[in-house]
């Protein structure tokens, strides 16, 4: 298992192939990530806890407390996730973790 430290939390690779990559992603309460979207990469996210919101396109929505928040996020579509307490979250995505552009960030990133 592969992890990757953030500015906001980190990253665990827990499978990757050609066809998907699932990860384990934990964010700290009042951090975010970086406002993105994904030229090719379609991903999903499964809540497993904490409490927050999340922006997709136009719409932003809340999570809290629990497993079963899922949000489907298709390439072109601008997105991210503010944790409002510590949140853990299951990612499954098309295999391309190159393919980021991020319109904002707290953290300075490019």
């Amino acid at each position: 298992m592969e992890k990757i430290e953030k500015p906001w939390g980190y990253e665990e690779i827990l499978i990757k192939d050609s066809l998907f990559i699932t990860k384990r992603i934990f964010i700290k309460e009042g951090h975010r990530l970086s406002l993105q979207l994904h030229n090719k990469k379609n991903e999903a996210w499964l809540i497993l806890r904490g409490r927050g919101k999340i922006t997709k396109g136009f719409y932003t929505t809340y999570y809290g407390n629990g497993i079963g928040k899922v949000e489907c996020i298709p390439a072109g579509i601008p997105h991210r996730i503010e944790a409002k307490e510590d949140t853990e979250l299951i990612e499954v995505s098309t295999p391309e973790l190159d393919d980021i552009v991020r319109l904002e960030d707290n953290y300075g990133r490019v």
